[in-house]
């Protein structure tokens, strides 16, 4: 199972004591965090053992090329079909379940995949159904375990635990398709799948023994499909979760060049074969564990924002190096290099969404995070692969670089990373304001009016704190937000926006965090007058539909 994917400078961050983020190994200090980490790590080591062994099955049932590349392809469709929904089922469901039901059904598959080989009864269309149904366990797992690393370990540890994710699996992908070449050639492709159905029983273990703290909650999860439209909407809505989306998607575009074409570097301006491009990818894979221990330290003093745009840069560096060179040791340095900025950027991606996301929608914003990186770098490679194929290999990377380096700068600039104050995501009280009216969960459409006094000297700082406070309604589900002024009375001004249920309506006060409470009371602080703004919900009446506050329906 594959579990890494990987502001303003805001310079180091505090936590809410003050203390700086801890070194790179903290959070191993953590017991729940050392188990998983330990557990994952050895999980990681199987599936890249699993993979040598199925591509190298693949190449003994047939002789047709596409049919091995087809192998990768079925381990990495699911993940990208798969994570959005995955991310919705993480935050609406219990992700310890979650994460336990992916693990068996890895568990299940690689069980069957392994008795089928010893049999000798894997075909090769069987060998692809039952790496997609991995991929697809692989998927479902992510995003649950991902968002539950902010409930592993306190939140200014969460950055090195991310780096830690990060260098867990970039060892097993330096060390572990080594190993698997080993055991297959010793023991042949059936030993490389018993390896990977043993590697989940201490991962089961330990995820069969976390008792996890959950949030407590008076409403009924939503459905799957309303989960991924909520999903949407906040990452469309949370400046800092879009910013990283756009950057993520456009890193792995222009870095995908030199992933998808290592081969061909290795075979047309190198010479080399494929020990020439095995060497490459364990360049890329100890730049890759070198930066995962110094992500943190680097990411501490120099800031989120400076650290992505430079590992940018770095990796379109990388691939110009590898285009221009014709010295193995060159072009070494420069896959390392390579590595290393590959993780340090999706590694500070990974830090920035989690960081800016509310637990309840943590899933969903890291699926769509993993989305767009995996999407852009399936894109790229595509692209790229098709104008290495129109105009050479070399100047096709030396385009790769050029795009890479300019969006990464530009990005930068117009669009810089930051980080919300991570104690502003905590829940807000339900018992600020919240409705408290007796009304059946399926009544809708619910219209809110909301109507204000406010002082004319008022009004330009009422209009930003209200706009503002209606990004924050949007975001966490209002539809149709509008703020009047009445022209007959200009001191009065009425805010509306409409909720498709009245358990929709419920939804968006217990998704409020206390950042968004503190844009609320700058606007109430505004009102003027003895009593508080006065809020009316509106039912949109039909004519001919049942009522359940009466129990009647129209005659």
């Amino acid at each position: 199972m594959r579990v890494d994917v990987g502001g303003r400078d805001n310079g180091p961050m505090p936590n809410s004591q003050g203390l700086l983020i801890g070194p790179a190994l903290e959070p191993l200090r953590v017991p729940l965090f050392r188990r998983l980490w330990l557990a994952g790590l050895v999980s990681n080591f199987g599936t890249l053992i699993q993979g040598v062994g199925a591509a190298w099955l693949m190449t003994q049932l047939v002789s047709a090329s596409d049919m091995v590349a087809f192998v990768q392809a079925a381990t990495a469709l699911p993940v990208m079909l798969l994570s959005v929904p995955a991310g919705a089922i993480a935050d609406i469901s219990d992700r310890r379940h979650v994460m336990l039901a992916a693990l068996l059904i890895m568990a299940v598959v690689s069980i069957a995949i392994t008795a089928l080989a010893f049999l000798h009864l894997v075909t090769p269309w069987i060998l692809l159904g039952l790496t997609f149904l991995l991929g697809c366990g692989s998927a479902l797992y992510g995003p649950a375990w991902q968002a539950s690393v902010g409930e592993q370990v306190p939140i200014r540890m969460l950055p090195a635990a991310v780096a830690l994710n990060a260098l867990g699996y970039n060892v097993a992908r330096t060390l572990g398709p080594a190993l698997g070449g080993v055991i297959v050639a010793s023991s042949g492709a059936p030993a490389a799948f018993l390896v990977n159905t043993c590697s989940y029983a201490a991962l089961v273990v330990v995820v069969v023994g976390w008792r996890r703290t959950l949030l407590p909650t008076s409403l009924p999860p939503e459905s799957i499909g309303a989960a991924i439209a909520t999903g949407l909407r906040y990452a469309h809505l949370s400046k800092p979760i879009s910013t990283v989306l756009q950057r993520a998607a456009a890193f792995g575009f222009g870095a995908g060049a030199l992933w998808a074409t290592l081969p061909l570097v290795a075979r047309d301006l190198l010479g080399g074969g494929p020990l020439t491009f095995g060497t490459l990818l364990g360049g890329f894979g100890a730049g890759a564990v070198v930066a995962a221990f110094v992500s943190t330290g680097l990411r501490r003093q120099y800031g989120y924002n400076r650290i992505a745009s430079v590992a940018g840069v770095s990796f379109a560096l990388a691939t110009t190096a590898s285009a221009l060179s014709s010295s193995l040791a060159a072009t070494l340095f420069a896959s390392a290099l390579a590595g290393a900025s590959w993780v340090l950027s999706f590694s500070t991606f990974n830090v920035v969404v989690q960081m800016s996301s509310p637990r309840w929608v943590v899933g969903r914003t890291l699926a769509l995070y993993q989305t767009a990186a995996f999407g852009g770098a399936a894109i790229g490679a595509w692209a790229w692969g098709v104008t290495a194929e129109r105009i050479g290999l070399t100047q096709s990377l030396l385009a790769a670089s050029v795009v890479l380096a300019t969006t990464s700068l530009w990005l930068g600039r117009r669009r810089a990373l930051s980080i919300q104050v991570v104690e502003d995501l905590a829940p807000a009280p339900m018992a600020s304001g919240g409705p408290s009216l007796a009304v059946p969960a399926s009544v809708g459409p619910i219209i809110i009016s909301v109507e204000y006094r406010i002082k004319a000297e008022d009004v330009p700082e009422f209009l930003r704190s209200a706009h503002e406070l209606g990004r924050t309604r949007r975001r966490d589900g209002a539809r149709r937000w509008s703020m009047m002024q009445d022209l007959d009375d200009p001191t009065r001004f009425v805010e509306r926006y409409q909720a498709l249920t009245w358990m929709d309506h419920l939804r968006q006060w217990q998704r409020a965090t206390a950042a968004d409470q503190g844009i609320r009371d700058r606007v109430l602080a505004l009102h003027q007058g003895s009593q508080p703004p006065v809020v009316r919900h509106l039912w949109v009446r039909e004519p001919d539909e049942f009522d359940p506050l009466c129990g009647t329906r129209p005659d």
